[in-house]
């Protein structure tokens, strides 16, 4: 099934950035000429993606001020707040008129990936598909994607304390049909006090759907801080 809409996050301040967030959200911070979100935008555009929901909320008239209804860019974009930030789970939700009954992308708005990747997680043959990196050291900072021989997500555990249960390093941009709203739906508080995106992919996954891996090529990037943002720009 080829997927032509996407969901982008960009509701958060990104408070690891600093003073650099005090007046843009962080999807907007500019890595080689161009804010985060439009080189996301870009990729998904040139892979047959035409129809976008961001989901704004710090400084969401900057980013609506900037991308308008998506036509100066080739894309038709709308845009949903959200008003209390209790995780990713809940954010998702906030997309499910949007989506319909139509399969999407989801991207975090500062995880930047080689734009090769976007047409093969806009050809989806599974219930979802979840991109993973072989990353041992980034592991703890993010969530360790557990994989059977098939390559497919038996469990996702998020920033593991002690040794990680896996490698593979979940690289924060997912393709979904609109069956992960059943288990959005169910999401309870997680012990950092969120609703957590990745549980209601591990509860997918659990009930017996098909959750792919797909081990991203090229570079990829995580623009969580500073100092990764500096590098990039380097």
């Amino acid at each position: 099934m080829k997927v032509r809409k996407a969901v982008l996050l960009a509701a958060g301040k990104g408070t690891r950035m600093k003073e650099l967030t005090n007046e843009l959200p962080k999807p907007m911070l500019v890595v080689r000429g161009k804010p985060i979100l439009l080189h996301i935008i870009e990729g998904l555009r040139a892979a047959g993606v035409l129809e976008f929901c961001i989901v704004v909320g710090f400084k969401a008239e900057i980013v609506r001020e900037y991308f308008g209804d998506g036509s100066k860019f080739g894309v038709r974009i709308t845009y949903v707040t959200q008003v209390v930030q209790d995780g990713t789970g809940r954010v998702v939700e906030l997309a499910k008129e949007f989506a319909g009954n139509d399969p999407f992308v989801l991207s975090y708005g500062d995880i930047l990936i080689a734009p090769e990747n976007y047409v093969r997680l806009t050809n989806l043959e599974y219930d979802a598909l979840v991109t993973t990196k072989l990353n041992e050291s980034e592991v703890a900072k993010g969530g360790s994607v557990v994989l059977n021989d098939r390559f497919e997500l038996i469990d996702l555990v998020e920033k593991p304390t002690g040794p990680a249960p896996s490698p593979w390093y979940n690289a924060g941009v997912y393709t979904f049909r609109p069956s992960i709203f059943t288990f959005t739906a169910k999401l309870k508080l997680s012990p950092r006090g969120e609703y957590e995106l990745t549980d209601a992919v591990r509860d997918l996954a659990q009930s017996g759907a098909v959750v792919k891996g797909l081990e991203l090529t090229g570079e990829w990037a995580d623009v969580r801080d500073p100092d990764v943002l500096a590098a990039l720009n380097a």
